[in-house]
């Protein structure tokens, strides 16, 4: 994140669409290539499996790396049939190969960390590829004409470095590639997950491929940046959600439903007040992070950073299906979801330009929560005597809030002096009133109670 300001000014915007088309690709991919197995299966497999936990871990980093071969040994078949359905090069298709087993790899090491409590060595690795991936890109891009391709040599060659030894250590603890109790345990799991997954990839990630397919690659690039600012949150989202999601499992499993409010409610209200921080902000953002031909994203920040609150939000009910392996609750909230905002993308970017489909994302994931809540309370009703871990009617508090205050931000980017004079009542407010904000905050946190009751 903190990078994209160098990596903006030394690719056009069309150099960093094709960027951002390649890692859309390779998102699509992913799961297709490896099934997401250091994902959903593994978060509820580590609690399951919790005896045998090493040999679990060892025998899916065996299954990924065996499915990861196969899909090579499939691509070298047909190399320039791939190369041209994907509009990337052969060195770029190698290298997506192994940015996703690297990727898986360090996903099953590091979920490992996170269910322990452990996060030093985590960390470790983290700040050292937050260093290494830039440095080594752009060296490789300053020494190259195809900025593009040595700015994806350059993940590869980091990753590769920083994330083999975490297999490594995972084969040497559990001892075992093969299981075939594991292995078949973890694609029937997986294996009908498989539209959820691709569907989550395309509500993410197939905006840009129109865009550029529809638009330009200038237009993807400056969408993208959008994206790229929208990260300053899924870097909470991931630090509260890679933490909450093992612990969730476990009041699953011991069927203490009614502390899980307990620990959402202030994460949803945290989560909701840096959208409206990062929405507040995002002309002065986009000015930092990009030259002035990138100024357009401003306006498609709104719907896109609103889109990852809901991201957020849904994990809390999806959790429900995944611990009781309701693969086709999973998978039809996420097809629903996906199918629409594709086709909301293809008219949506016709009639109203690129910027549309930042709407149409939004309102994709608004649906997609929704469907997901759905499910949850279907499983309540069944597993959980109908028990109400949430309620709606505090969730839609906080994200109808979220949602005027982001809108209503937005409107004031018309007028710089305006913005600024909304910005200092907010923070007066906010100081002045802060007992009574925190009062009925306390408040609304009742509700759960008394709904529950």
């Amino acid at each position: 994140m903190i990078t994209t300001p160098i990596f903006t000014r030394i690719l056009s915007t069309s150099e960093y669409g094709q960027f951002s088309v390649f890692n859309s690709w390779m998102s699509i991919l992913t799961p297709i290539v490896c099934l997401n197995l250091y994902s959903g299966v593994y978060a509820q497999g580590i609690v399951k499996f919790e005896h045998d936990r090493d040999k679990f871990g060892s025998s899916l980093q065996g299954l990924v790396f065996s499915l990861i071969s196969a899909w090579v040994v499939i691509y070298f078949v047909a190399d320039s049939f791939w190369n041209e359905v994907f509009s990337l090069s052969t060195l770029q298709m190698l290298c997506m190969f192994l940015l996703i087993w690297t990727s898986a790899s360090y996903g099953f090491w590091s979920m490992d960390q996170r269910a322990d409590f452990k996060y030093h060595k985590q960390v470790i690795i983290t700040i050292a590829a937050s260093v290494m991936q830039p440095t080594i890109s752009i060296w490789f891009m300053v020494n190259s004409e195809d900025k593009v391709t040595a700015r994806i040599v350059g993940m590869a060659v980091t990753s590769f470095a920083l994330y083999t030894g975490t297999f490594i250590v995972q084969m040497i603890k559990g001892r075992q590639f093969f299981s075939k109790k594991y292995w078949i345990y973890a694609l029937r799991f997986n294996i009908p997950l498989l539209p959820h997954y691709l569907s989550m990839t395309i509500l993410s990630s197939s905006d840009r491929i129109m865009i550029s397919n529809m638009v330009g690659d200038d237009k993807a690039g400056i969408y993208s940046l959008s994206y790229s600012i929208s990260m300053i949150m899924t870097m909470f989202n991931s630090a509260l959600l890679q933490t909450v999601e093992p612990w969730i499992y476990r009041k699953l499993k011991e069927k203490k439903i009614q502390d899980l409010a307990h620990v959402a409610y202030p994460c949803f209200i945290l989560i909701a007040a840096l959208n409206i921080l990062l929405i507040i902000f995002a002309p002065e953002i986009v000015a930092v992070f990009a030259p002035p031909e990138y100024q357009e994203a401003i306006w498609c920040i709104p719907p896109v950073v609103l889109s990852v609150f809901f991201t957020f939000l849904y994990t809390f009910f999806a959790t429900f299906e995944f611990y009781y392996e309701k693969t086709r609750y999973i998978a039809s909230a996420t097809v629903g979801g996906a199918l629409l905002n594709i086709v909301l993308n293809y008219f949506g970017i016709q009639l109203f330009g690129y910027v549309a489909a930042a709407y149409t994302t939004l309102f994709s994931y608004i649906l997609y929560a929704m469907l997901h809540y759905y499910f949850m309370r279907r499983i309540c009703k069944t597993y959980l005597e109908d028990v109400k871990p949430y309620s709606l009617k505090l969730i839609v508090i906080i994200a109808g809030g979220s949602l005027l205050l982001g809108f209503g931000f937005m409107v004031s980017y018309l007028n710089t002096m305006v913005r600024y004079i909304l910005i200092f009542l907010l923070a007066m407010v906010v100081i002045l009133k802060w007992k009574d904000i925190s009062s009925a905050v306390f408040l609304l946190l009742n509700i759960n109670k008394q709904d529950s009751k």
